[in-house]
């Protein structure tokens, strides 16, 4: 016989008469008590100009097969505080940053700009995010870095799945309801390049880091054959 593993989650939860044994939640990854997917809506979303949305989006970004192409978000801590998350579709880096002057659009675009020039060109193709007010000022940032960004739609999580699921994962070092605005950017790359270095399945067990690697040096190989 074989049982799945939502059947397994389902009944550590009965157990728990819906709520998860506090012994059994110290375990986990993501502290969830409720075995029930929710998604916080912040104030302001669906009223941003401009948008080009995701049903626009290349099709090599849908199937993960050219580097370059990031889901992002802000993982809240208290309503006051986040930091900015990023998540590469095909290697499945993570980069994170602070954002400079609290949760508004400058301070969103500000820092995500800053993080995103750090990378070589070839790896600015595209940025996936869902209709949060910190990104009105989207279109200024697609001239400053030249990466377009493309918008969920409203309640649609699942659009970036691979950044819902890193968010999830680092609720380990970042609980909910707690400040972040005391960690340094030193910290936030620290976080990141632990994550960057856990092999995954879904990578043939390689890091993040390491298939980011070997993308680069074959873009690299490829640039030098070229010009030979």
């Amino acid at each position: 016989m074989q049982v799945s593993h939502e059947t397994i989650y389902l009944s550590l939860y009965i157990q728990g008469r819906g709520l998860l044994r506090k012994e059994l939640v110290k375990h986990l990854r993501r502290g969830h008590l409720i075995r029930q997917p929710k998604k916080q809506v912040r104030p302001g979303e669906g009223k941003i100009k401009d948008m080009v949305m995701i049903s626009q989006r290349p099709a090599e970004a849908a199937d993960r097969a050219v580097p370059g192409h990031w889901e992002g978000d802000l993982l809240l801590g208290t309503p006051t505080t986040a930091i900015g998350t990023l998540v590469e579709r095909s290697t499945r880096f993570v980069m994170l940053f602070k954002l400079p002057s609290g949760i508004n659009a400058e301070s969103a675009r500000l820092g995500l700009t800053q993080k995103i020039l750090t990378l070589p060109e070839n790896l600015r193709r595209s940025l996936a995010w869902d209709q949060g007010r910190e990104m009105k000022q989207h279109v200024r940032f697609t001239i400053d870095t030249g990466v377009q960004v493309y918008f969920c739609d409203p309640k649609s999580p699942w659009q970036r799945g691979t950044n819902e699921n890193t968010n999830g994962l680092l609720r380990q070092y970042f609980p909910s309801g707690k400040t972040v605005a005391h960690y340094t950017q030193d910290h936030l790359d620290m976080v990141a390049a632990q994550l960057n270095g856990r092999p995954r399945e879904t990578l043939g067990w390689k890091s993040p880091a390491k298939k980011l690697a070997q993308f680069l040096e074959e873009s690299s190989a490829a640039g030098v054959a070229s010009t030979a």
